[in-house]
């Protein structure tokens, strides 16, 4: 039977209330919202944090999803639910939603928060990827005001980021531009498993052609990045065929998987190349049915 270490329970009442628990608990006081990595860490005694601080009740306070007109903001306790469910969301960042549709299951998804997902720092985690793709950044609150990080700022390595011990990550926004798309592939050992590989893309294309594109891999090493030379090798081009050869085979060359129980470096390779071009393919074609203006 698998129990977790003995350990004290706060409930945080705001934001502010939960930075300040943070700072008297110290070292060894953990935030929990959904618990779905954080639990089985702890039933494993891979974490024995001495104080866990739940702020659920800071759903209210942390849980939206905000659009002005370059800019959509997500706030950190927003659940997988609303990502999944919210219309606005898909018809801007459709990217979400073929993310949410393949992580874990409609249990997770009723708990499990943004801002858990990306504070998890899983180099597998599916969110992660999709925030990377989109160029989000990051707004952490400490005692000492909020300060806005990029994603590659934020995820220092291997579930390691830059909010510190007495600081929270409260909110993510991402920019809206126009003429774009995006789009996630994944492919998992079975339904809601963590990826063996996944994709995430965003195209932008104006009189035929590219003039962005952002690829973000997830599961083929040890963090979750884009891959800046995909974007410099695309722009300039025609949305076909021949793009989403190179960029798969930049994918490709650009990761460094690890051989293990989901596949061989080998294979995990291939997949990026494919996920890659099947990614920018989905979002050249959400692009050319008109049905997404934005992304």
């Amino acid at each position: 039977m698998q129990v977790p270490a003995p350990f004290e329970y706060e409930r945080a009442t705001s934001v502010e209330d939960a930075i300040r628990l943070l700072g008297q608990l110290g070292d060894e006081a953990r935030l929990i919202a959904g618990g779905h990595s954080l639990l089985p860490m702890m039933k494993l005694r891979l974490a024995t944090p001495e104080y866990l601080i739940d702020i659920n009740d800071l759903h209210d306070e942390l849980g939206y999803i905000r659009f002005t007109d370059d800019a959509v903001s997500i706030g950190a306790m927003t659940r997988h639910r609303e990502l999944l469910d919210n219309d606005a969301l898909f018809s801007t960042f459709p990217i979400f939603r073929d993310a949410e549709q393949v992580i874990a299951d409609p249990v997770v998804r009723n708990r499990g928060t943004l801002g858990g997902s990306l504070c998890q720092a899983d180099p597998s985690e599916d969110l992660s990827s999709v925030c990377n793709t989109l160029d989000a950044s990051c707004v952490i609150r400490g005692p000492g005001g909020e300060r806005v990080v990029t994603m590659d700022e934020f995820h220092r390595g291997p579930y390691e980021t830059a909010v510190e011990q007495n600081e929270m990550l409260i909110e993510v926004r991402i920019p809206i531009r126009s003429g774009g798309s995006s789009a996630y592939e994944k492919v998992e050992r079975r339904a809601g498993d963590w990826a063996i590989c996944a994709a995430g893309a965003a195209l932008w294309v104006a009189d035929g052609t590219i003039t962005d594109a952002r690829v973000g891999l997830a599961a083929v090493g040890a963090n979750i990045t884009t891959i800046p030379a995909i974007s410099t090798a695309l722009r300039g081009l025609a949305p076909d065929e021949d793009a989403w050869r190179r960029a798969g085979e930049i994918a490709a060359e650009a990761c460094n998987p690890a051989t293990d129980a989901r596949g061989s470096a080998e294979y995990k390779r291939h997949l990026a190349d494919e996920l890659t071009k099947r990614a920018l393919r989905r979002s050249a074609d959400r692009l050319g049915a008109g049905a997404v203006t934005t992304a």
